[in-house]
């Protein structure tokens, strides 16, 4: 069944922090997603020789999983305008699956004490809580801190994220079939041919209007609605007629106190998987109507690639940067139109439009479903 239950306070985004292929920053990120310039290449990290498929989306720069999730929280608090002790009194979220370079060590003993780890490292005080539900792993936590801010019971709350390609998931993923042996990923296009991995590093602090305001800090956006659906069609793929994820997005617009005509861009799941894809372009038609073939539509994931756990939040930063510049994320790796696929897609790049209202989903394996909706702040 669908969340939608309201909240008591408006909440916003006041800070957020990114590492992705693109580059560190948001400002690379930016440039990629606007233009549609693909972020994917050779797999360096680890030997591909014997895969299917050889492609993913890596930053050679990174050291640590942990070290680079102190990074962006600390980055994310300083854009937010808070000092080290406010920062260090946030509660944080969590979303990730492991240290790549430690998956299989004695030290590791699972994403509590990779969380405690990096709260430590960020000079965090209180217990963390950690998410590993897949590809909704970080747009749940969003979810969460949304509804403690709301609540009033966090003023503020700092959801970080983290995934670094690793051998074990590129191994998983590409005897499965899933991962595209063309070398892009082709989000609702004839010829797609499955996602590719990719980094990323995330950070955001979710905070009370009040506080933003009393601190006479800035918003970087609202945080307007948010929705959570299962349907529990199958293990690993989709319900055809999309209706968990048709549910999770009426839930975000009746939070939000919004309808289809107000939203004008969707960042969609768009992992270039066949089914998949379909699935997602049946729920944009059951929740959207008419106006599914309207709004502009892409998925980032053409991009950046898909992090997993960490991928939802990478995908609400790029959403909020579509907000905020008001330009739109190209669909990059289009090849020509599925008939599955009846969406306005967004092929061209720097594409400007005046969105005041944006929609991020995120589907996960299981029948889990997520809608993050912000606005310009």
């Amino acid at each position: 069944m669908a969340e939608s239950a309201g909240t008591a306070s408006p909440v916003v985004i006041s800070g957020l922090a990114v590492l992705s292929a693109c580059g560190r920053g948001t400002e690379p990120l930016a440039a990629a997603v606007f233009e549609g310039v693909p972020a994917f290449g050779s797999v360096t990290r680890f030997d591909v020789s014997r895969r299917r498929a050889t492609v993913a989306a890596e930053n050679p720069l990174v050291t640590s999983l942990v070290e680079e999730l102190a990074l962006v929280i600390a980055d994310a608090g300083e854009r937010a305008g808070l000092t080290p002790a406010e920062r260090a009194d946030c509660p944080l979220l969590l979303a990730a699956h492991a240290e790549p370079s430690g998956v299989r060590s004695a030290a590791y003993q699972g994403a509590g004490a990779l969380a405690a780890a990096v709260a430590a490292g960020a000079g965090l005080r209180r217990a963390p809580r950690a998410y590993t539900a897949g590809c909704v792993a970080a747009s749940s936590a969003v979810a969460d801190a949304a509804t403690m801010v709301g609540s009033g019971r966090a003023e503020r709350v700092v959801v970080a994220a983290g995934y670094l390609v690793d051998a074990d998931y590129f191994a998983l993923f590409d005897a499965g079939g899933a991962l595209a042996d063309d070398g892009r990923v082709r989000p609702f296009s004839a010829g797609r041919r499955g996602l590719l991995l990719g980094d990323a590093v995330v950070a955001v602090v979710v905070e009370s209007a009040a506080a933003q305001r009393n601190r006479g800090a800035r918003a970087v956006a609202e945080l307007v609605g948010w929705g959570r659906a299962g349907d529990a069609h199958h293990v690993c793929r989709p319900r055809p007629d999309g209706v968990g994820l048709a549910r999770a997005i009426r839930a975000a617009l009746d939070r939000a106190g919004l309808t289809p005509a107000d939203i004008g861009y969707i960042n969609a799941n768009g992992a270039g998987s066949v089914m998949a894809d379909a699935a997602e372009s049946a729920a944009l038609r059951r929740a959207f109507g008419d106006r599914a073939t309207e709004v502009p539509v892409s998925s980032t994931k053409s991009v950046h690639g898909h992090a997993l756990e960490a991928s939802a939040l990478l995908e609400l930063v790029a959403t909020v940067l579509a907000v905020r510049e008001r330009r739109l994320p190209v669909n990059a790796g289009f090849l020509g139109p599925d008939e599955d696929c009846p969406l306005n897609l967004v092929r061209e790049p720097n594409r400007e439009t005046p969105t005041r209202y944006a929609l991020s989903l995120n589907s996960a394996f299981g029948g889990a479903n997520t809608a993050l909706l912000v606005g310009a702040a």
